[in-house]
């Protein structure tokens, strides 16, 4: 027989099972600070927890991440922020942070007279 790895470092880990590692490494409150949902919060169970994260993908992922991060030892019980954590969107890393468009409406633009454009910034074009 071969011994192939999952490429799926979830591959064989229930959610219950996932849960209640995150649980008893962390406790509820401080996965309540780490996803935000109110399963966490409010008379935390599993049976809840399991409830809603089957049903809400998004928490479900976020879950998981935190799980992943701590199975590889980018998160510990004594980090309480969530700054050590790697992101699940890209668009909240550095380099897909958008940033403002410094680009000025052409000369014949309708925004020239648009209130909210600066007069200065009309003026230049």
């Amino acid at each position: 027989m071969t011994d192939i790895k999952p490429k799926d470092p979830l591959h064989g880990v229930t959610l219950e099972k996932l849960l209640t590692v995150l649980v008893e490494n962390f406790g509820w409150p401080a996965l309540a600070g780490q996803v935000n949902i109110n399963c966490f919060k409010s008379d935390p169970s599993i049976k809840s927890s399991l409830k809603f994260l089957r049903r809400t993908p998004w928490a479900r992922k976020e879950v998981e991440t935190l799980y992943l991060d701590f199975v590889e030892g980018l998160l510990k019980p004594d980090m309480s922020s969530k700054s050590k954590r790697r992101s699940t969107s890209p668009a909240s890393t550095p380099a897909a942070v958008k940033k403002a468009s410094s680009a000025k409406p052409a000369a014949d633009s309708p925004w020239n007279n648009h209130p909210l454009v600066k007069k200065n910034q009309a003026d230049e074009s």
